[in-house]
């Protein structure tokens, strides 16, 4: 009986078999030097949902207000008009950023680095509200691009602290240019004062 790779079925005896998740009455028969079958459509389509929305380049754009939806209590929460805004600010930054291939996040990075000596990786992870292991993320992306380098702290040989490249310093005056002009544009709607006040009544959240 000969079986085609990654077919599943129900088990024969005999065969070497491994569980198919999600249907627990069928398994794939796995054939020495076969590779197991990939995860079901179902599984990929979660991480793809998971993924950062991305700007224009795939013909979307968020609406935050769609014709003819009733938003009912949504409407009067400040989370959610603070998120609309967000997203549509985080679309126009990436599709002025991508150039660069810089995010908000590596931008901030790129600033608190640039602007103070010798920071740790620790403390910049804890500046930026994020898991080391999300810092360690950001810092080897830059250092990729060429932008920041790891340096030995002295008296600690387990830390290391963050600099600039000439590159890195380089480039950072056209990725600030870039996103004071994405900032000038998603806030064009507000003079000097409103944008004052803003700012200030966003700190006030969750303090």
């Amino acid at each position: 009986m000969q079986h085609n790779k990654n077919q599943i079925l129900c088990a024969p005896r005999g065969f070497p078999v491994t569980p198919w998740r999600g249907a627990p009455d069928c398994i794939s028969v796995e054939a020495p030097g076969i590779k197991a079958p990939a995860p079901p459509p179902s599984a990929m389509s979660r991480a793809a949902s998971q993924r950062p929305r991305r700007p224009a380049a795939r013909g979307e754009q968020f609406q935050p207000h769609v014709p003819g939806i009733q938003y009912g209590a949504l409407d009067g929460l400040v989370g959610y008009a603070i998120r609309r805004a967000q997203i549509v600010i985080y679309e126009d930054f990436l599709a002025a950023l991508a150039p660069w291939d810089i995010t908000p996040q590596r931008f901030s990075a790129l600033t608190l680095i640039a602007a103070n000596a010798n920071l740790k990786l620790t403390d910049l992870a804890r500046i930026l509200g994020i898991a080391r292991s999300g810092a360690v993320q950001i810092v080897n992306h830059l250092q990729g691009l060429g932008y920041v380098e790891r340096l030995d702290v002295e008296h600690d040989k387990r830390a290391y602290s963050l600099t600039m490249t000439a590159a890195g310093s380089k480039v950072l005056a056209d990725i600030t240019q870039a996103v004071e002009a994405h900032d000038a544009r998603i806030s064009h709607q507000l003079d000097a004062a409103e944008k004052r006040q803003l700012i200030g009544l966003l700190g006030k959240l969750g303090g």
